[in-house]
């Protein structure tokens, strides 16, 4: 955690309230190396947690009001416990109030409070900036009350307010990440049954980097065809039951390779399509996972562009943007792979590059790609993370 942030977050606390803050929670956003669209088919994923974060300043009230304050947008988000109302679509406070409800829904004895936010995850970039503010707003209730909750209990409170209170149907990779990750490793969950390991990212030994792009593109998960994904798995899985002639099956992960290949050569199929992406993309990461724990990063590249490949063309999710990213980064011989990462329909690439030639990155691919787009596109160098952090100050 970067003290100036937190002088600086702490400072815009005594403006806002008048009084200092008692504590702050430090959640980082994530970046998925592969297994996209899969956390809410009982998947493997394999993310880890960027620098990039989102702090949360607290204080404790002697009343029943909750007051939340975003120093970034200089906007305010103020309830009663007892009243916990939606904000419009969209509004940065509905992750707040989201987590306060999904605590007391789960019958934790909280009270009034003040909060204060700032973050540096981009938003709409697909780097989880969501479950960022989510996991900061719970690690500050949960120190603050000294409440009785688990680090994977707690992120799959944040995943329940942002499917329940929010409205996004999201799975469970980006709140685990953002709590349980470590430095120099990826996160390997296995989203059906959680459980989870690390799995070594020695980049520095290999003498790689990864760097993502920000494709410039806003993404709004309310607005897009995320839930869509979601109805259309489900609808793949009551079609499967039936031609599979397996009444028992329940998510797409018991479906073979082979059943999906075999299923899926109608193009015009589009539920069978999705779920080929689906089935091939859990296959991938746990091929990507044993590479990593062997350093054969050759092979993690080759999936991460056969997983971009199934995105574009068996998911639908991809962009033109998110596809020229990718074929300019994969055409230099220092990536070893890129892929688009998050939900889609805009956001983020991540390439493995060689880090001596990181710096070739923004002159190869960024400065072709703005030319050819008209879009500005930022990257970010980044290295695994430690999860979700907390600190007293007074």
């Amino acid at each position: 955690m970067s003290a100036a942030r937190v002088d600086a977050l702490a400072a815009a606390f005594r403006r806002e309230f008048g009084r200092p803050p008692e504590g702050v929670s430090e959640a980082p956003g994530r970046v998925n190396l592969i297994g996209e669209h899969v956390d809410y088919n009982d998947g493997l994923v394999l993310p880890f947690a960027v620098e990039r974060s989102v702090l949360c300043a607290w204080a404790l009230r002697d009343d029943t009001a909750v007051r939340a304050y975003a120093a970034d947008f200089d906007e305010r988000s103020v309830f009663a416990l007892g009243a916990i109302a939606r904000e419009a679509a969209g509004a940065w406070g509905n992750y707040v109030r989201g987590v306060v409800a999904a605590l007391r829904d789960a019958g934790h004895a909280i009270s009034g409070l003040d909060l204060a936010l700032t973050g540096d995850v981009p938003s709409g970039a697909g780097l989880s900036s969501s479950a960022a503010v989510e996991v900061s707003v719970a690690g500050a209730l949960r120190d603050a009350f000294g409440l009785a909750l688990s680090d994977p209990g707690l992120a799959l409170l944040c995943q329940r307010a942002e499917n329940e209170f929010v409205g996004v149907q999201s799975g469970i990779m980006d709140q685990f990440a953002s709590v349980l990750s470590h430095r120099d490793a990826a996160l390997l969950v296995d989203c059906r049954t959680l459980a989870h390991r690390d799995v070594p990212l020695r980049l520095a030994r290999a003498g790689l980097a990864v760097v993502i792009t920000d494709s410039g593109v806003r993404r709004a998960l309310l607005s897009s065809a995320y839930n869509d994904r979601r109805r259309e798995c489900a609808e793949a899985v009551i079609r499967l039951r039936d031609v599979l002639r397996r009444p028992e099956l329940a998510s797409l992960r018991d479906v073979s390779l082979d059943e999906a290949a075999a299923l899926a050569d109608d193009s015009d199929d589009v539920p069978l399509r999705r779920a080929r992406h689906v089935v091939s993309e859990i296959a991938r990461v746990a091929a990507a996972a044993e590479a990593l724990e062997r350093d054969d990063f050759t092979m993690l590249g080759r999936l991460m562009v056969e997983s971009h490949l199934s995105l574009r063309d068996d998911y639908a999710v991809s962009t033109p943007e998110l596809d020229l990213l990718v074929a300019l980064a994969t055409a230099q011989p220092y990536v070893a792979g890129s892929r688009l990462t998050g939900a889609g329909f805009g956001g983020c690439t991540v390439s493995v590059v060689q880090a001596d030639a990181a710096g070739r990155f923004a002159r190869d691919v960024v400065a072709p790609y703005e030319a050819r787009t008209g879009h500005r596109a930022t990257t970010y160098l980044t290295s695994p993370q430690d999860g979700l952090r907390t600190w007293r100050l007074v």
